[in-house]
This record gives C-alpha cells, structure tokens and sequence, in this order.
C-alpha cells in the first residue's frame, strides 16, 4: 500500500520540479518558471509531496471564487489517491477562506480528471467549443458552489 501523501502550500524552491511534472502531461496547462513564481507567491499552488513532489494543483482566485487552472500527477503516482488529496486539501482551504465557489474547465476527453470532479461533487455548467488546442477539443465546464447543496468535498 503506497504512503499516503502530504500536501502543503508550494515554495519557490519547488517550482524546478512543479515544471518538471508539467512536462510529463501533454494536456496539461503549459505556463514558463515566472507564471509560476507569481502563482506561488500568492499562495495558489499546492504541492503533494511522497519522497518527493509527485502532484501539484495551481489555482487563481478572484473575488471569492477559486479557479483550477491546472492539476498533475506524476505518472508513476497515478490512481494511487494523490488528486483526491489535493482535491480534499483543495475544498479545505477554499471553505476556510469562505470562498463562494470553486470552477474548472477540462478536456471533454479527460474522462479521469472529469470522475474526479463529479466525486467532489463538481456539477457541469456548460461547454466552450473547440476551446483547446492540439488537438482541438471542447471544455467542459464545471462548478462547486459552497453553501448551496451538500456536496461530497470532504
């Protein structure tokens, strides 16, 4: 049975190996070191950290609502419970921060990353057609709003 992750709030220093998991994950959200370093210094990246980081979400947030604009796990980290986590981490501090909702978009063909939604409850909200590139593909909106339903974000 694998160890179960930790997640923390990322540092500058774990930016090399945040771009490093980014590489392994084609669809993934392609941003240079300084996007990052913005993103870390406000407090928007969560690292999961095994032996070493093995996930990362990037979240932006304004005017109460947190947007995830990129979640990663290492291949080799799959299936193994390391998104849920940062999921769960995710929604806690969103709650603790009273955030009104969490949205999303993802690959109408990124059927894992769209169960791990609906397991935390996410609703689809809508579709941006041909909204990603190589190869085009429709989004699929998703949204949690906090207070509103009960959802599974535990």
């Amino acid at each position: 049975m694998p160890m179960p992750v930790t997640v923390r709030p990322a540092t500058p220093a774990d930016i090399p190996a945040v771009l490093a998991l980014e590489a392994q994950a084609p669809t993934a959200a392609h941003w240079s070191r300084e996007q990052y370093v913005r993103r870390v210094e406000g407090g928007c990246v969560l690292v999961a950290v095994d032996k070493a980081i093995c996930g990362f979400v990037c979240t932006n947030i304004v005017a109460g609502e947190w947007e995830i604009e990129n979640i990663v796990v290492a291949p080799s980290c799959r299936r193994q419970g390391t998104a849920d986590r940062l999921m769960r981490e995710l929604f806690d501090r969103a709650r603790n921060a009273n955030a009104s909702a969490i949205l999303l978009e993802v690959r109408e063909s990124n059927l894992p990353g769209r169960g791990l939604y609906a397991k935390h409850g996410f609703e689809e909200a809508g579709r941006r057609r041909t909204y990603y590139k190589d190869p085009p593909e429709d989004a699929i909106l998703y949204s949690f709003h906090f207070g509103t339903r009960a959802g599974n974000a535990s």
